[in-house]
């Protein structure tokens, strides 16, 4: 195998590091190059490769591991990467960590030596704003709420001062006014200058103030850390960049000199930008720092050929990386969508489903079910109670420490004690459908908060089957009883069914894979109203069906029960090109769809790259049409397209984006052939909106 140099011969151990890696693995182990991004898709082995290229960088003692930093996202990250270090021979411990951990060991260390008194680290941010939040709270607006914007604020670096100013130019609807939100954030840092305290967000944030104006302490950990690891790095948010940034001395621009940086990501794996994360220090990582190499994973050792093609056209053209990734397992079966009249005939056919497969071949712990929301996990809970099917609900302890689940059992303890909780179930069911109203996306279903609060009713029922006359103290006490013993009881058990959701489903995998509840409003979520968090929800859909090795089995269904209420339910707009996917794999003399999509991607990549007129249009500005471009037929395919979307309760970016209303009316398209050759204009789009689109055209050409 093909390995590059590096900058000093390779030892008989270092070369055993390379043993059973492919020619791109091998490339990342052992490039000499500094930084170094590596592209790594989904199950193309990120984890063993950054594990052996801190290894190998030891073994060829082109890397002290003293002066070793791996930062991960979370305590059990870390865990495996120095736990997979020991195993590949690496005996001195090498520093992994999370970036507050570092920046916590390093802050306590800098308040030492310049005699300042260490503040306390507060652990609950909630007892400070719950206070604040005062009388603006209400069953829609939680203390939580507040709580995660500040969160938001501080990740991308935004003051009480800032704040305002970064919320309406994104366009972002805080759960507060945006004055209000500004003076409860305000008074909340006061409040804790006050008491001397200082939260989770504030150990980055003061970490890089220390290094930004204490030289000799950035020194100091500059040369305490020299070579630099990072994984996930689609994940990074503004404040960890710039703390990364300050460790390796490069706030002030981009850097000329080498940077002993390695980082590992995934762009089409990017799923926290609601949380602060900016997957662009990622993609933009070449332009930041020129000198970088890049190497990309596009093995996939995880799934089926038949599961990655339908992964392919859930990214689709909203894809950040055009690559598709290559099959290295067996064929397997095609996977499956499955329409089912309700929700609770879903969650009862997948526990037959699970039940008729398990096996001593198959055991439990190798199916899952995965959901976009808590709430839905519910279901499946009691499919699986009642068939007899051992499962673990990842997470499952958050359930009661959902904004809107806090607020309903707050309104249940303000209410009388001496009504029998049987009769309080009605106020649960008002506040269902109070949700509902105020989530809902066009005629769509409901949101996830209303989806929590239909959860917490189909659990007062349950607790008034076991005991009729309890009362609301007894209902409080069993709810926090069975939720916690239903997150705690799987840890101790190995073969058991997971109940996931697609951000908690992240980095793990099983054979057998239920993508359940595909549905409007669920996927995508009904908060997603513009296009970023559309691209970040069709994303988080791949990381769903990613998960799968040997079968995928996608479903949805038509109407849900939310306590009293039975709605009507549409599928989701992405179950189109699963479809269409399963289509050209069941029948392939149909057409090469899957080669068919990727050039659609490559044109329009290309297109952008070369700053094709049409194709520059952000949202919120307006596009530049081309010249040739007609504007009359443009205006009339924008009018076309709003009362399309009135009609269908939909918001209109997602029938057609402006940039490929003005391909279509610079081409003017004739026929469907023609229109597919547009960039943005895919099989599935022209199917559902072409004719629509080419009468437009005509009608416009002919007046």
């Amino acid at each position: 195998m093909a390995v590059p140099s590096t900058s000093r011969p390779p030892t008989s151990g270092a070369e055993q590091l390379l043993v059973g890696l492919n020619p791109a693995q091998a490339a990342a182990v052992a490039s000499a190059a500094q930084p170094l991004a590596i592209l790594a898709g989904a199950g193309s082995g990120k984890t063993r490769v950054l594990t052996r290229r801190i290894a190998y960088r030891i073994a060829t003692e082109t890397a002290d591991p003293a002066r070793v930093l791996a930062l991960t996202f979370t305590r059990k990250a870390a865990g495996e990467l120095s736990s997979r270090l020991t195993q590949l021979g690496v005996r001195e411990r090498v520093a992994t960590g999370t970036f507050h951990a570092i920046a916590y060991a390093q802050l306590r260390q800098w308040w030492q030596d310049t005699g300042q008194r260490a503040p306390k680290l507060t652990e609950s941010k909630m007892r400070l704003v719950a206070p604040l939040v005062g009388a603006r709270r209400t069953n829609a607006v939680q203390p939580v709420d507040v709580v995660s914007e500040i969160e938001w604020a501080k990740a991308r670096l935004l003051t009480p001062d800032t704040y305002a100013a970064e919320v309406e130019r994104l366009e972002r609807r805080p759960p507060l006014g945006i004055e209000a939100m500004t003076d409860v954030y305000r008074r909340y840092e006061a409040e804790k200058r006050s008491r001397g305290i200082v939260d989770f967000d504030d150990l980055l944030l003061q970490c890089v103030q220390a290094i930004e104006s204490d030289r000799e302490f950035a020194a100091r950990q500059r040369w305490r850390f020299r070579h630099l690891f990072v994984d996930e790095f689609q994940d990074v948010n503004p404040a960890q960049n710039r703390l990364l940034e300050g460790w390796l001395g490069t706030v002030d621009g981009g850097s000329t000199e080498p940077v002993d940086l390695c980082i590992v990501g995934d762009p089409n794996q990017a799923i926290y930008a609601w949380n602060g994360a900016d997957p662009r220090f990622l993609t933009g990582f070449s332009a930041r720092y020129p000198r970088a190499e890049i190497v990309r994973l596009d093995d996939n050792y995880r799934s089926t050929p038949q599961i990655l093609v339908v992964a392919d056209a859930v990214l689709g053209l909203g894809a950040r990386d055009s690559r598709a990734l290559r099959p290295n397992r067996p064929d397997g079966p095609t996977p499956t969508v499955t329409a089912y009249p309700s929700d609770l005939d879903e969650a009862r056919a997948i526990a037959r489903a699970m039940r008729d497969r398990q096996s001593v071949q198959l055991p439990w712990k190798d199916m899952a079910v995965l959901t976009r929301t808590n709430a839905q996990a519910l279901a499946f809970e009691e499919a699986f109670r009642a068939a007899g099917i051992p499962h673990r609900v990842r997470g499952g302890g958050m359930f009661l420490q959902q904004r809107e689940v806090t607020g309903a059992l707050d309104t249940l303890r303000r209410g009388p004690s001496s009504v029998p909780f049987k009769s309080r179930i009605v106020d649960l069911e008002e506040l269902v459908v109070e949700a509902a109203q105020q989530g809902t996306v066009g005629t769509e279903g409901t949101n996830e908060r209303a989806a929590n609060l239909e959860g917490l009713v189909r659990l007062a029922h349950e607790y008034v089957a076991v005991d009729p006359i309890g009362t609301t103290a007894g209902f409080l006490q069993w709810i926090a009883g069975v939720i916690t013993s239903r997150a705690e009881e799987p840890d101790r058990a190995t073969n058991v069914v997971e109940i996931a959701t697609f951000h908690r489903a992240k980095g793990l995998e099983w054979p057998i894979v239920f993508v359940a509840g595909l549905e409007r409003g669920y996927v995508p979520i009904g908060q997603a109203d513009h296009q970023e968090a559309w691209d970040e929800e069709r994303r988080l859909l791949y990381v769903a069906v990613t998960r799968a090795e040997r079968e995928l089995h996608c479903s949805w269904a038509k109407t849900r029960t939310f306590g009293s209420r039975t709605t009507s339910r549409t599928e989701s707009p992405w179950l189109a090109n699963i479809e269409a996917a399963r289509g050209a794999l069941e029948n392939p003399s149909a057409g090469d769809w899957q080669t068919h999509l990727r050039a659609q991607r490559d044109r329009l990549a290309a297109a952008k790259a070369a700053g094709v007129p049409g194709i520059r249009g952000t949202r919120g500005a307006a596009v530049e049409v081309g010249a040739n471009a007609d504007p009359t037929v443009f205006e009339a395919l924008k009018k076309w397209r709003a009362s399309t979307a009135r009609a269908s309760g939909i918001p209109a970016f997602v029938i057609c984006h402006d940039t490929t209303l003005a391909a279509v009316a610079e081409a003017q398209p004739r026929d469907r052939q023609s229109l597919l050759d547009l960039p943005g204009m895919g099989p599935v789009k022209v199917d559902r909106y072409g004719e629509d689109l080419l009468a437009v055209v005509a009608a416009s050409r002919a007046s």
